[in-house]
């Protein structure tokens, strides 16, 4: 669990001090807001998986949320306490939003 903590701590690092325009500019099809709310629902999916329940979607509130909904997201995936393979697809995930930011 520690590579995954330590992944959601450098792409907190990296954007909890981010103003709207830096959210708003453009990453892929969409905006880093989008990839990163992106990244929140594939969190919150992975901790139901881990749950055994059925993923529910994720509001996508202002940009200026996204942190704190990724560390609550992050936060309940490492309570569910998920298989290492889980755990390690969320690794991959969050490093990939982190490079692509």
């Amino acid at each position: 669990m520690s590579e995954f903590a330590t992944s959601v701590e450098r792409l907190l690092t990296l954007v909890r001090h981010w103003e709207e325009s830096r959210w708003a500019a453009g990453a892929g099809d969409g905006t880093r807001g989008d990839l990163a709310h992106a990244l929140v629902q594939r969190l919150a999916d992975l901790g139901a998986e881990a749950e055994g329940r059925a993923p529910r979607p994720v509001p996508r509130a202002h940009d200026l949320v996204l942190p704190d909904q990724l560390r609550v997201v992050a936060d309940d995936l490492i309570t569910a306490e998920p298989a290492d393979d889980l755990l390690a697809r969320a690794t991959t995930a969050v490093d990939e939003v982190r490079r692509t930011l």
